[in-house]
């Protein structure tokens, strides 16, 4: 029984751990950034794919718009393209991220 009360004394005199701050790098800032690369390299793939020119180049905005088949009409197609998938499904996970409750999960276990 002493080792028992011993125990709590030593929990009782601990002092409450700080909480860490937050990284950087985490979270949304991380996954914008992730998202913001891959529009860049996207830009750049289109634009090496314009400059090669290929016979049948013709892209169209949303099967709608014309773009000429020039270096900057595809990279700016495929930068569009991916900003408007990628973020439609971003905006997607965030709605369901912030509407996801933890504890409704906790106790039914």
């Amino acid at each position: 029984m002493p080792e028992a009360e011993a125990g709590s004394e030593a929990d009782s005199e601990a002092t409450p751990e700080t909480a860490p701050e937050p990284s950087v790098w985490g979270g949304k800032r991380f996954v914008s950034l992730i998202y913001l690369g891959l529009i860049v390299v996207t830009g750049l793939f289109g634009y090496i794919i314009g400059l090669a020119r290929p016979q049948d180049l013709n892209p169209q905005l949303f099967g709608v718009i014309s773009l000429p088949p020039t270096p900057f009409g595809v990279a700016l197609y495929g930068m569009v393209t991916v900003a408007l998938v990628l973020g439609v499904l971003l905006m997607g996970v965030s709605y369901v991220a912030e509407r996801y409750d933890t504890a409704a999960v906790d106790d039914d276990s």
